[in-house]
């Protein structure tokens, strides 16, 4: 059912976008519910998602060493690969900012590349945008289809989340709220960037947090997190750690906290769920900027409102 929501729950932000869904049936929104945002890195909770059903399905195996590479995919998803990130690299973001036309696949890696891997597999942790990009290739061989499609089929049609898809031309970007999207091309996000409404970003993760997307076996996979440290300034994590596909940690005064953060040139989001409250809420939260603690904290401010 969907109530109306405490007062507490209303932003002093403007600019933020939320919506919310408690287990006892709570849901609400603040700011327009309409609206359409890039989802930027909760794209890896969805690719996740789509990798882990075609390990249920026999498709893919977590652990077996993938063709050309000394890594697996449970490492690429979880950033124990090695993998460098491009997305640490000056040039790639004077490109973006430049508004230049997206690499090829292959200078992406030259650059990307140049130094080798930063460690052995499992040896380390480093986030990895490249690792999430053969994500999504094992994914379309394995089917033989694109990713929006898998994305449409296994996830967002059968949980009737009409506003999503993912984003492939500067065109489908135009349909996004900020006016800053209208001139940035989709395939700098070289594992794809969703984009849709706040109501469907949190409906995502709550269905995959109630166990309506993975088998039980294969959420404790998912959810099976690396312990990387302690508070980050300006963010409200009090402990931080990273499971396939998901942010996982804790947050000053709501608890555990697990789903992913976003970030781009001109807007950020968090989508997360807190499991510890009395009544267990995920809330997705969106606004512009570059500084992802502040859609973190108005996602925690939300959940502490219950």
């Amino acid at each position: 059912m969907i109530k109306s929501m405490p007062d507490t729950r209303e932003m002093t932000a403007q600019r933020v976008h939320s919506h919310w869904i408690t287990a006892s049936g709570c849901e609400g929104s603040s700011g327009s519910a309409e609206a359409c945002f890039p989802y930027w890195s909760f794209t890896k909770t969805v690719v996740a998602i789509c990798a882990l059903k075609l390990v249920e399905s026999g498709n893919l195996d977590l652990d077996t060493k993938l063709k050309g590479g000394p890594y697996t995919l449970r490492q690429l998803l979880k950033h124990t690969s090695g993998l460098p990130d491009y997305g640490q690299l000056s040039e790639y973001h004077s490109a973006v900012e430049a508004k230049e036309t997206p690499w090829t696949r292959d200078k992406l890696l030259d650059v990307a590349l140049a130094k080798g891997m930063l460690f052995e597999p499992t040896q380390g942790w480093s986030y990895s945008n490249i690792g999430y990009m053969f994500v999504v290739e094992q994914i379309e061989a394995a089917l033989e289809k694109p990713l929006r499609e898998v994305i449409a089929d296994m996830v967002c049609k059968p949980l009737c989340l009409n506003s999503i898809e993912l984003a492939e031309t500067r065109k489908q970007f135009q349909r996004v709220h900020w006016e800053a999207a209208t001139d940035y091309d989709p395939k700098w996000v070289y594992h794809g960037c969703l984009i849709g409404n706040p109501p469907d970003a949190a409906r995502l993760l709550h269905a995959l947090m109630t166990g309506h997307l993975l088998q039980s076996a294969t959420m404790r996979d998912m959810l099976d997190a690396r312990v990387l440290g302690g508070a980050i300034p300006d963010r409200p994590w009090t402990e931080c750690g990273y499971a396939l596909g998901l942010m996982s940690g804790a947050v000053k005064g709501a608890g555990k906290a697990i789903g992913h953060s976003g970030a781009g040139p001109f807007s950020v989001n968090a989508v997360y769920h807190f499991p510890d409250l009395s009544d267990p809420i995920t809330v997705a939260s969106f606004t512009d900027g570059t500084a992802e603690g502040v859609a973190e904290f108005a996602a925690v401010r939300l959940a502490q409102g219950q």
